[in-house]
């Protein structure tokens, strides 16, 4: 998996990721490509709902992206499909906002 990756991402520098990530596996590869790995965590002893810092960002675009109703449910068999519809859906979001 990882070998895939090189050279695909060449601008990519820090990745953000939760808690949830926080694995040897996932440490490799930052370590083999050079990228920086910033894990996201919750204030310590807070017990209300805060927004996460960088967080946001992800659940923001996964928001955008349920709006398409190819994406909001698993329909592809292939992941290369759902890739390119999430390009699809990310470039008409791109060009909407250049129209305004």
């Amino acid at each position: 998996m990882a070998s895939q990756l090189r050279g695909r991402f060449a601008r990519l520098v820090k990745l953000f990721a939760d808690a949830g990530y926080s694995g040897a596996p996932l440490t490799a590869v930052m370590l083999t490509f050079g990228w920086i790995l910033e894990i996201v965590r919750g204030v310590v002893g807070q017990k209300t709902f805060a927004v996460q810092p960088k967080r946001w960002i992800v659940e923001r675009t996964f928001g955008w992206l349920n709006r398409y109703r190819r994406l909001s449910k698993d329909y592809e068999e292939l992941p290369e499909t759902s890739e390119v519809m999430i390009l699809i859906a990310m470039t008409h979001l791109m060009v909407k906002r250049v129209r305004k």
